[in-house]
Order: C-alpha cells, then sequence, then structure tokens
C-alpha cells in the first residue's frame, strides 16, 4: 500500500511543481498534498511542525498568487480591465504560444484591457509592466513554496 501511497504522492509533488506555471491548477496545495501523503507512509512521518509551516505557506502563497497581480497592476496605475485582461491574456497565451504564451500574454492582456477602458498608450504600458510584475512575484513564490516541499519529500523519502 505503501508504493501506492508514494505514486501518488510523487505525482501531486510534480503536478504541484507544474501548477506554478499553469493558472489552472494550485501548485503548492497539490505539493502540500504529496507531502502530506508521504507522512503516512513508512518513509514518514515528517516533523509536524515543518508539515505545519509548509501547509501554512502552501496557503498563503495560493491567496497571494491572486493578490499580487491585482496590487501590482493597480499599484502601477491599471484598473479592473487591466487585471481582467492579464487574466484572460495568461489563459490565451497559455494555450495558444505555449511556453512564451505565459509571459507575454498578462502583458499584452492588460495593454489591452487598459486600452479599452480608454487608457493613453503610455499608461496601458505602466499598467502591463505592473501586471507582468505581478505575475512574476506570484510564481517565484509559488515555485519557492513547491521547491522547498518538493525538497523535504525527496529529502525524506530517499532517508
Amino acid at each position: 500500500m505503501d508504493y501506492i501511497l508514494i505514486i501518488v504522492a510523487s505525482l501531486l509533488i510534480i503536478m504541484g511543481l507544474l501548477g506554478c506555471i499553469l493558472p489552472i491548477i494550485p501548485g503548492p496545495p497539490l505539493s502540500f498534498g504529496g507531502i502530506l501523503i508521504l507522512h503516512f507512509t513508512q518513509w514518514g512521518p515528517i516533523n509536524s511542525d515543518l508539515l505545519l509551516w509548509l501547509g501554512i505557506a502552501a496557503a498563503l502563497v495560493t491567496v497571494l498568487d491572486y493578490v499580487f497581480p491585482i496590487w501590482a497592476t493597480k499599484r502601477f496605475g491599471g484598473s479592473k480591465r487591466g487585471v481582467w485582461g492579464s487574466t484572460i491574456g495568461l489563459i490565451i497565451g497559455l494555450f495558444l504560444f505555449p511556453p512564451i504564451g505565459i509571459i507575454v500574454g498578462p502583458f499584452l492582456g492588460a495593454f489591452i484591457g487598459e486600452i479599452t477602458a480608454n487608457q493613453s498608450q503610455r499608461n496601458a504600458i505602466k499598467s502591463a509592466f505592473g501586471s507582468f510584475v505581478g505575475f512574476l512575484l506570484g510564481t517565484g513564490l509559488k515555485f519557492a513554496v513547491s521547491g522547498v516541499i518538493t525538497y523535504y519529500f525527496v529529502k525524506d523519502l530517499f532517508a
């Protein structure tokens, strides 16, 4: 039974890392699910304090991933249309032009959103840059948390 749990946990860890880039998949919570499953196998138990902190980090970074693009877009002078444009651009870019679309899509989406909100081209570019910064910040944090979870998963699995 432990081997089946390890396979499921490993798949969750991999999906968690992919979820750091793909907006549809909640990366850090999946990674946490993987290490939580490992906790209940013969390779566990994992330190309860560590497990608690990894869970808090996964939850926090998941929430912040939604907050950062909005915050950065607004901080750089964007509107709701810029935020929505950024989100739509990310999804379109992800499916039509992977992997570069993940980076260019939010920028172009925010730019188009701001232009349709009657912003000047200069303000639209500034807002689009803010959206891009927020996206990179959220993605970086998700990778950091999922990376730490993956590190402890591998460390405990092969210890």
